[in-house]
């Protein structure tokens, strides 16, 4: 079966197995993920418990006392002692593959992240080896990533009232880096619009529905109108019926896009209310740290994965991923979706000016492509098949001509603008003012030149995802606007 003929198919079931697609989760785990790994790997979970527990503090913190240092580094020690736990056994289970990847990604990042600032990044192959195999079969990179976060790391503060629905204030997370509650919301924001975008994925649903159903109607109408020289009554009523039929169709994908806006609308609101629940200076200080990656070190110093040339030369990996970015935003397959679903162009280069005259195209195809393979496999699946449907919404749209339909796709469109609005808003808030705070205790305490200080400030200014932050979102932002259709011709 070809690609498209698979998405044709396949994307008329919208919440399946061959897409792990919950009706009730959506793109998170469908049942309550493993909160701790059995033996024999119990070992990798002690050794989380423990980084937990003594509270850490990032080894490029302001301030950072000998204590913690030397703290931390009796943890590592303890970790390059541990013994390297085959992993054979865990592929007979997403479920503990699921953990497994979670569990020593955030060994690692703890390992990593702790390390003084000018050290070599050396991960050790108690660590690195079975990070390495558990990612290759999960196809996913050694890193966290949202999925560790959000998808796989969640749970009921109680029992649920209904087994059919959740209750977005009924939800936890399992595992955190700093216990802070501060770090919950943060990655429960991003859950609870994961839970409420469950609606909008059945909407997507049925507008394809409705699309496919449209087409086979117009065509149908089309080859029996055509095969007939002589128009009779019975062929004039058909041709009747077919077109009232056809009308049927564009109302209700119309009253559909109006609802999916509404939905929108509330994942803008579900995003702000992270406001409600996580300190800016807490999340950027204490929180944020933890999950950064590779490409977000402020030195540029590389991953160095122990052991990694035994595993690729064992066949066992393939190759070590060129970059690693930290957990972020731009790995939500929900997002992705709306954006392929609505027709927002985001392959296109954009060209934002840094300062001046200065107008370096940002390409932010490169990011948002990059950041798909941080997201689970199946759920890559799901956005391909989205991606080669045709004809695609906007298409349809397009075609239709109708003012309703323009309408009500418009409002789609602008809805989710409005939402990238909002996260400008919150990455001004945790991320852009915070860094700047810093940038200026550094200055103080370092006494540092000027240059120096702006360099440091422009590195702060860097998503976990590795992407010049300000610019990379004002050039989505402006390239969902652009989706918006023109007026109706004729």
């Amino acid at each position: 079966m070809s690609p498209s003929a698979h998405s044709q198919t396949n994307l008329e079931a919208t919440y399946n197995s061959d897409y792990d697609v919950d009706s009730r989760t959506g793109f998170m785990a469908p049942q309550i993920p493993l909160c701790r790994l059995p033996e024999p790997w119990e070992h990798w979970e002690v050794l989380l418990e423990s980084a937990i527990n003594e509270k850490f503090q990032p080894g490029d913190q302001l301030g950072i006392s000998e204590e913690d240092k030397l703290c931390s580094e009796r943890w590592r020690a303890r970790v390059r002692e541990t013994p390297i736990i085959p992993t054979d056994a865990l592929n007979d289970s997403i479920t503990l593959l699921r953990r497994a990847h979670l569990v020593l990604a955030f060994l690692m990042h703890f390992y990593v992240q702790s390390l003084p600032p000018d050290s070599t990044i050396l991960i050790p192959k108690p660590i690195s080896i079975p990070l390495l195999q558990v990612s290759s079969t999960l196809d996913m990179p050694p890193v966290v990533t949202l999925s560790d976060t959000v998808l796989y790391n969640w749970n009921f503060k109680s029992p649920p009232e209904s087994p059919s629905s959740i209750d977005l204030d009924n939800l936890r997370c399992q595992t955190l880096f700093s216990g802070l509650k501060d770090e919950e919301e943060f990655y429960l924001s991003s859950a609870r619009i994961e839970i409420r975008g469950v609606e909008a994925l059945g909407l997507m649903h049925l507008i394809i529905d409705d699309m496919t159903m449209h087409m086979s109607t117009s065509s149908g109408s089309s080859s029996s109108m055509d095969s007939c020289h002589d128009v009779t009554s019975t062929g004039t009523r058909h041709g009747r019926d077919a077109v009232a039929e056809s009308g049927t169709l564009v109302s209700r994908i119309t009253d559909h896009l109006n609802r999916l806006a509404l939905v929108v609308n509330d994942l803008k609101r579900l995003l702000l209310n992270v406001q409600n629940g996580c300190d800016p200076s807490i999340y950027y200080n204490v929180v944020r740290p933890w999950f950064r990656g590779e490409d977000s070190d402020v030195n540029k110093r590389r991953w160095i994965f122990e052991g990694v040339d035994e595993l690729v030369r064992s066949g066992t990996l393939a190759k070590l991923p060129s970059e690693l970015s930290g957990a972020s935003a731009g790995q939500s397959s929900l997002i992705h979706a709306l954006d392929i679903f609505l027709g927002v162009d985001n392959r296109r280069p954009v060209v934002v000016s840094k300062s001046g005259d200065d107008t370096t195209p940002v390409k932010i195809p490169s990011f948002l492509e990059r950041m798909k393979t941080y997201m689970p496999r199946k759920h890559r699946m799901f956005l391909g098949d989205l991606e080669r449907r045709k004809p695609s919404l906007r298409e349809f749209v397009l075609e239709k001509n109708d003012l309703g339909l323009n309408v009500a796709y418009n409002t789609a469109v602008v809805a989710l603008k409005e939402f990238r609005d909002s996260h400008m808003i919150i990455v001004a808030r945790y991320i852009i003012g915070p860094a700047r705070r810093v940038a200026e205790a550094t200055e103080q305490e370092r006494k540092d030149t000027m240059e120096g200080v702006v360099e440091a400030s422009h590195s702060l200014l860097k998503g976990t995802g590795g992407t010049d932050m300000v610019r990379f979102l004002k050039g989505v932002r402006n390239q969902t606007a652009e989706a918006v259709v023109g007026r109706v011709q004729g």
